[in-house]
């Protein structure tokens, strides 16, 4: 069965087989005449060809207006397929749009991410900075103190010394 569907064009749901559907929007053959468009031989008697024109004439007519009905209804599809395309064109190009401004705002966040990064090491390595200063600051007033001390002692050895020796 569905074999014989897409050999129709059409699927087992109904849809037509879009690239039949496309190849046959995209080329609209020009109006065909049939054999009844073309005059008739008149046979002599204009009475009777007359009669015999008027049921030709009038089929004619009919099978004028239902090609003309069959070509616009062709055109109609025609112009909805097209309508259908632009629109696809359309939304896929604002897809494009969206994808292009997530990827502007994602190189955006890398370098901010890259800025934060860099403005963190530099605080890291300030604080860094700071600690070995007030190390060495430490470490300095502690020399001094010891320094210091050891001068307070030798001046009361040298205070007791005198005691010693005054006594």
């Amino acid at each position: 069965m569905r074999a014989e569907a897409e050999s129709f064009g059409t699927f087992e749901s109904g849809e037509v087989d879009s690239r039949r559907q496309s190849m046959a929007n995209e080329r609209i053959p020009p109006e065909r005449h049939s054999p009844l468009h073309y005059p008739t031989p008149k046979t002599g008697n204009s009475a009777q060809d007359s009669k015999d024109e008027r049921p030709n004439a009038e089929a004619q007519v009919v099978l004028a207006e239902a090609a003309r009905n069959e070509a616009e209804q062709f055109r109609r599809l025609a112009e909805g397929t097209r309508e259908g395309r632009e629109q696809q064109r359309e939304a896929a190009e604002e897809f494009r749009r969206g994808r292009e401004r997530l990827r502007e705002s994602a190189e955006t966040a890398r370098s901010a991410s890259e800025e934060a990064r860099l403005a963190a090491e530099a605080a890291r390595q300030a604080a860094a900075d700071a600690v070995r200063a007030t190390a060495e600051t430490l470490k300095a007033t502690l020399e001094q103190m010891t320094v210091v001390e050891e001068m307070r002692r030798s001046l009361r050895e040298i205070r007791d010394t005198n005691r010693l020796d005054s006594n």
